[in-house]
């Protein structure tokens, strides 16, 4: 009879514009899979990636935890904010240290959004030149 491996995840949601990302931290070799694929693969800047990982790099738990996640919407400047969000989210769950990743600022969504474009105007706030004559 075949024994069940029972491994440990932690879950965190984490959003950013318009992006909503779900990310799942398992114990391994710190492998990071996003959306299927490797997520130098995934990602076209090396910057976003190394903004993907801050809370792992603060935390010291790169090498220990692989993460999974799935992110939908926005651009890729949007999906790594939120997967950040969720890995933050999933350490908290897993026991990490609240201090540190509080004072790095990644405890908080970052919630700015595009504003709408107004009536009368060109964009959301650019007006159309304005003629005295």
């Amino acid at each position: 009879m075949a024994t069940k491996k029972s491994t440990l995840q932690y879950y965190g949601t984490g959003r950013r514009k318009s992006s909503i990302a779900r990310v799942y931290v398992l114990q391994g070799s710190g492998k990071i899979v996003v959306n299927g694929r490797d997520v130098s693969e995934y990602m076209p800047y090396a910057t976003l990636v190394m903004d993907l990982k801050q809370p792992l790099v603060l935390t010291g738990t790169e090498d220990k935890y692989d993460v999974k996640c799935e992110v939908k919407g926005g651009g890729f400047t949007g999906q790594a904010g939120a997967i950040r969000l969720g890995i933050t989210r999933a350490l908290l769950e897993a026991g990490c240290d609240r201090k540190v990743l509080k004072v790095a600022g990644l405890v908080s969504r970052d919630s700015r959004k595009k504003e709408r474009k107004k009536y009368g105007l060109k964009a959301a706030r650019k007006a159309p030149q304005f003629s005295k004559r």
